[in-house]
């Protein structure tokens, strides 16, 4: 398990499972089984098999008392075997909540009044806070509520939050400003603006969100709720029907007893599809711990129902499809100079940049060369990169070291008196972009002496994450900043299947919708405010926990750990829940077939001896057939709660061959499983009865 991750429960941890019991028999309140009309019925038929059992026990009722007795314990079972499974899954919740409560604290803020250091602040409780208030936040200080910092920047850990025990730098004004209420500063002190008021915070939402009972129901489990209700009312119909027609068949055969109501409702309660609708409620909120213990919150349970619909994932480049750092791997000299002349340029222009980038040229200086410089010249000036020069470097003496991008070094070697720029550079700059790295130029004074060849590196196994996903049929299309030729080489490293380069907001918002036009359901990451309208338009809008306020409003899921990678784990886990119940559904439904076998026969037995051929399983009696049925129906759900919770295991393989796959596996071995549990209960009736 990653320190990213959320530490697994186990799903038979012995406080869970207490719990789970205790609340499965507070389920039992019909006003509590309403929600699952199917359990209500089972119920309603447990009442009515009790009511039997007192008359038997009265002499009212010519069935034994032990029969009408131990058929309904059964059915009571299963109804407690119903809500367990519910109550497990929510309890699974309910225990990551209570972690989370455990990191909440009330604790002291300045609040300012005027976002400024210096400002006069009074201390306030962090209850007191509210939205649009400033607090200025200082070493080894909790920020006492969700906000963005406004001025200064920090080292913050977030490890209560994300488990990262790395710190991170949060800053004003771009897009790593979103801190979160419960983290600490570690060094330095910011200002921030309050986002929230107190319940509203973006640890509030994550408790509520993670407790199950909270969960509202998807679209799919709601149809598939009604189909489930539909196939109760006709075996309800059936049942109903059976009574009379059994009453004229005793009449018209002159033999045999009718069909009683315990063997009815125990008939009804085998061939309802009670096994399904039992763990359907576990398997939706089950879904949603899995993505917690990979960090991941969902802001609802269509969001992760519609991650395994996806057609089209779009990723940004930097981060997700590449390490996030450009690495100097090369010097390509020009103007007939040498590399180690161009090495020792570069190594002058980086030793005050302190990105990555420019550190990763020092070390490639000092691998190559063994050059290394611990100290700059006194009368060194720093010049820092802007957006404006698109240079950076060092200024000592007379000297002026620059690097940066091609045209902004070629202009500024001609403001200083350069005649002419070195005839190869267009080229060599041309080839390092259609190679899918980025060219820096370097220059002293009025020379160019060559080009840093700057790598994106692609992250190692990104390849066959995305030949998963375009075996189960998902398009991926990395979008970027950079120029057509270097996306395009990266696109074609990484195996993308397409790729939007120069992509503004609006770019992405239109692919989007786009695609959706198209008929695809669309997911994709965002951490910046312009990426808002997109995250918002995607039905599966995944942001990170470090991106901004805006991103973070507008997507449905958050990533605590701001991987965005996370998004190919998302799809997987919507696509679990998808094949989870569906292989219930179809298992569920594939084991009425072995019930008929077993009941059937046995209700109608003593009026037509002739279905005693359908006694394939060969059964000691008709009320071992009866009772062993229905003990089987009962037993089946809490074997398949540890399916229900961990999901069924993920297959990367087209819908055709995962959809044959799955009725082989679910459709076939429920058919087989009830024929043999049924003959080994009826094996061991035998031995008490």
């Amino acid at each position: 398990m990653s320190k990213h991750e959320a530490e697994p429960i186990s799903i038979f941890d012995a406080r869970i499972m207490g719990a789970a019991l205790l609340e499965s028999l507070k389920k039992l309140d019909p006003r509590e089984l309403w929600h699952n009309p199917v359990m209500l019925c089972v119920e309603i038929a447990s009442i009515i098999t009790l009511v039997t059992f007192v008359m038997s026990l009265t002499g009212t009722n010519k069935e034994p008392a032990w029969f009408t007795g131990t058929v309904s314990v059964w059915l009571w079972l299963t109804v407690i075997f119903a809500a367990f499974s519910e109550a497990l899954a929510e309890g699974r919740g309910k225990a990551r909540a209570a972690s989370l409560r455990k990191t909440r604290t009330d604790v002291m803020a300045r609040r300012l009044t005027k976002p400024e250091f210096g400002a006069s602040f009074e201390m306030v409780s962090a209850t007191e806070l509210r939205k649009d208030d400033y607090i200025l936040v200082e070493a080894n200080e909790l920020i006492a509520g969700d906000g963005d910092v406004v001025t200064g920047a920090a080292l913050v850990n977030e490890s209560a939050i994300t488990g990262e025990s790395a710190p991170v730098i949060r800053e004003s004004g771009g897009d790593r400003s979103a801190v979160t209420g419960g983290t600490t500063v570690i060094a330095n002190a910011i200002i921030v603006r309050i986002t929230a008021n107190p319940g509203e915070t973006f640890l509030d939402r994550m408790i509520s969100l993670i407790e199950g009972a909270k969960r509202r129901k998807t679209p799919n489990e709601i149809a598939l709720e009604v189909l489930l209700i539909a196939l109760t009312l006709v075996f309800l119909l059936v049942c109903a029907n059976i009574s009379p027609l059994s009453i004229y068949s005793v009449k018209a055969a002159g033999q045999g007893t009718p069909v009683s109501l315990t063997i009815l409702v125990a008939l009804f309660v085998c061939l309802a599809p009670t096994t399904i609708a039992a763990l359907l409620p576990a398997i939706g909120i089950a879904g949603m711990d899995r993505l917690f213990q990979k960090n991941v919150i969902a802001l609802s349970g269509r969001a992760i129902e519609a991650a395994g619909d996806v057609n089209v994932l779009l990723l940004d480049k930097t981060g997700t499809i590449t390490l996030g750092n450009r690495e100097a791997v090369a010097f390509v000299p020009v103007g007939g100079h040498t590399e180690r002349e161009l090495a020792e340029v570069a190594l002058m222009a980086s030793l005050t940049d302190e990105t990555p980038e420019g550190r990763s040229i020092v070390v490639l200086t000092n691998q190559k060369y063994g050059m290394k410089l611990d100290t700059l010249p006194s009368d060194a000036e720093t010049i820092a990169f802007s957006a404006d020069t698109r240079l950076s470097g060092v200024n000592t003496g007379k000297k002026q070291y620059r690097k940066g991008a091609a045209d902004s070094t070629i202009s500024f070697v001609k403001k200083l008196g350069a005649l002419n720029v070195p005839s190869n550079l267009n080229d060599v700059v041309d080839k390092i972009a259609r190679a899918g790295a980025t060219p820096l130029v370097v220059s002293c004074d009025t020379e160019i002496y060559g080009v840093i060849n700057l790598k994106d590196i692609v992250k190692g196994g990104i390849q066959e994450r995305f030949q998963q996903l375009r075996s189960m049929g998902i398009k991926t299309v990395m979008i970027t900043g950079d120029n057509p030729l270097t996306a395009a080489a990266i696109a074609a490293e990484a195996q993308v299947d397409d790729f939007l380069a120069q992509a503004k907001p609006e770019d992405k918002l239109r692919l989007i919708k786009e695609n959706q036009e198209a008929g695809f359901m669309v997911a994709m990451t965002g951490d910046g405010t312009n990426d808002a309208p997109a995250l918002a338009q995607a039905d599966v809008a995944v942001a990170m926990n470090t991106g901004t306020q805006p991103a973070r409003e507008a997507a449905n899921i958050i990533d605590l750990d701001s991987n965005p990678t996370k998004l190919l784990d998302i799809v997987e886990v919507g696509k679990q829940i998808l094949m989870t119940r569906g292989n219930l559904t179809t298992f569920s439904i594939s084991n009425d077939i072995a019930k008929y076998f077993a009941i059937i026969p046995a209700m109608l037995l003593s009026i037509y001896p002739q279905l005693g051929v359908l006694n394939v399983m060969h059964l000691a009696t008709p009320m071992s057939a009866i009772l062993s049925a229905v003990i089987f129906n009962a037993l089946i759900i809490p074997l398949l709660v540890p399916l229900a919770l961990k999901g069924t295991r993920f297959r990367p393989m087209p819908a055709e061959k995962l959809l044959i796959h799955n009725l082989l596996l679910y459709g076939v071995g429920g058919i087989i499983a009830p024929f043999i549990g049924i003959k080994a209960i009826d094996l061991a009736i035998g031995l008490f009865v």
